[in-house]
């Protein structure tokens, strides 16, 4: 699902102009990526946590040059799902689906 099919499935359900449901999605996005950026964890309660994770400092190695790379310890966001929602997603889903892959023509 795409960021404007979400658009506009909120606008359905809720009678709301897509350019107002827009705007406040965009401004979600923005809060939630300036308070990670300051360091801060983001909670919803019954959906999950968005966590930044440290990342040791490590040597990497460039197999084409056969050389070593230095990657400096750094934080990467993360998506931890709440026990509620993977509850949800468990019982919703039957064991035999297959998720939909798009396909890239190169």
């Amino acid at each position: 699902m795409t960021k404007a099919e979400i658009i506009s499935e909120i606008s359905e359900k809720t009678g709301i102009d897509k350019v107002i449901v827009t705007e406040s999605l965009e401004s979600f996005f923005k809060v939630m990526k300036n308070n990670m950026a300051q360091g801060e964890n983001i909670y919803f309660r019954g959906f999950g946590s968005f966590i930044l994770k440290k990342r040791a400092k490590k040597i990497a190695r460039n197999i084409s040059k056969n050389t070593a790379l230095v990657i400096d310890e750094h934080f990467i966001p993360k998506f931890k799902p709440a026990k509620v929602f993977l509850e949800k997603i468990k019982t919703s889903i039957p064991s035999d689906f297959v998720p939909k892959k798009e396909v890239k023509d190169y």
